[in-house]
């Protein structure tokens, strides 16, 4: 069980950040604008200093992930990989200046000193892209769920370090202690969906992360390799027992908003809402998965994004949990 992360306590306001690392993080904002589809609309609802921090995070996140999707061979993918977890070292030491020429480093350095960032998380990272690296499959639902542990339930744990957590509706110290916990749970619930939502797209890579179990209890194992579902399969019917075990995290994790600040809770309730309805399209029309990537517009992700602001999803999984306490 992860520990409660309580933000800092300074007497005093931290120090600007200087010019250097303004540039870093501004480049790492930049990273995050291009790339992240859904990961922005969540951080834009962040004071300065935790959007600074999230970009930070995901600009190097990205980074690991695109060694592993990119195109070179496996042996100079691996050693890529380690090169940045030597990277992840210096940060962790403090050896990292402002003048490096690596904006990511610098940007992340800042951050971790900012914020008590678990930065071990991001080695769980690492040994996530590892796997894919290595073409690992997954038998049962354990085994992918200790992969998505380190490819998403870490990313949650190292947001926690940036949000913090606070008591708030009568929450106690035991329920607040369990923080890290759902954070992690949460993370599982959005790559679930992620994993729905990129079947077609993940078996063209020569990746297949859904249980081989599932699969086979579904008429599913020849793979997805066109537009329609394999012959004689349920391809519904295992989207559908997926998507009952991605709401089933999303209801546990979801636990963790009410724990969080008011703007925190606002990113987190927008990352989530809008994976959320990903995956209600996704059970609705199963096979839209086979045919191309189910996606939100952005009008629908905005509307996600004023919904968590105003705190909404916050106050209701707050009563949802007085009630089950009581």
């Amino acid at each position: 069980m992860s520990p409660t992360v309580e933000g800092p306590t300074h007497a005093s306001a931290p120090a600007a950040p200087s010019a250097p690392v303004l540039a870093a993080y501004s480049y790492c904002e930049a990273v995050t604008g291009a790339q992240a589809r859904n990961f922005a609309y969540g951080i834009r609802l962040l004071p300065t200093d935790k959007r600074h921090a999230m970009s930070a995070l995901y600009a190097f996140s990205r980074r690991v992930d695109d060694i592993g999707d990119g195109t070179l061979p496996a042996e100079a993918k691996l050693a890529r990989l380690e090169e940045t977890r030597a990277l992840l070292g210096r940060i962790r030491a403090e050896e990292i200046d402002e003048d490096d020429t690596d904006p990511v480093a610098v940007a992340l350095a800042h951050a971790a000193r900012r914020f008590p960032i678990p930065l071990g998380g991001l080695d769980e990272l690492i040994d996530g892209v590892l796997m894919d690296v290595r073409g690992e499959n997954y038998e049962t639902w354990d085994d992918l769920k200790a992969y998505c542990r380190c490819v998403a339930g870490a990313i949650g744990r190292l947001s926690l370090g940036v949000f913090g957590t606070v008591n708030t509706g009568g929450l106690g110290a035991p329920d607040a202690a369990r923080a890290g916990e759902y954070a992690d749970t949460l993370g599982l619930a959005l790559q679930l969906t992620n994993i729905l939502r990129d079947v077609r797209e993940d078996a063209a890579n020569g990746r297949t992360y859904l249980p081989a179990e599932d699969l086979a209890k579904f008429g599913c194992s020849e793979g997805f390799h066109g537009d329609r579902a394999p012959a004689g399969s349920d391809f519904a019917g295992l989207i559908h027992h997926e998507v009952r075990r991605a709401r089933a995290l999303f209801v546990e994790g979801y636990r963790l908003l009410p724990m969080l600040d008011r703007r925190s809770g606002a990113c987190v309730a927008a990352m989530a809402g809008i994976y959320r309805r990903l995956l209600d399209r996704i059970e609705r029309e199963p096979e839209a998965v086979l045919r191309g990537r189910v996606s939100l517009p952005p009008h629908e992700k905005a509307y996600v994004a004023v919904r968590g602001l105003s705190g909404l999803d916050a106050r209701t999984i707050s009563r949802q949990s007085t009630r089950r306490r009581t």
